[in-house]
């Protein structure tokens, strides 16, 4: 008795914002490559993120590991696209000095106020 070959799809989909993800979930597959990357097997990574399927996990670095040259350029192209939206939001919004900002404000509001007392949730 002969089987017929079995194929199953690719758990990745590509989001309307072009973001490749893993199985159905939130989790991309740039967070489930840098884990590899780092030296985290497949149950680690299943592990580190719940929503992950185990099976998905293999799949995923299989083809991770057979297609390498178009993930990497997958994976350059979003670390390009991020810096680019890193630099306008900067270029909006001047991040130097945020931190004094931020405690100049609470400061401010903490004058004459005395210690913040929380109110208990009913």
């Amino acid at each position: 008795m002969t089987q017929a070959p079995v194929s199953e799809l690719m758990p990745l989909v590509t989001d309307a914002d072009g973001v490749i993800r893993v199985g159905g979930t939130r989790v991309t597959l740039d967070s489930v490559v840098a884990a590899f990357r780092r030296g985290a097997t497949a149950e680690e990574i299943a592990q580190q993120y719940p929503s992950l399927h185990l099976a998905d996990v293999y799949h995923v670095l299989g083809y991770y590991l057979r297609h390498r040259a178009r993930v990497e350029a997958y994976l350059a192209d979003r670390e390009s696209r991020a810096k680019q939206i890193r630099e306008a939001n900067e270029a909006l919004f001047d991040p130097r000095g945020v931190r004094e900002r931020l405690l100049a404000r609470r400061a401010d509001r903490g004058k004459g106020q005395g210690q913040i007392r929380y109110l208990p949730l009913r």
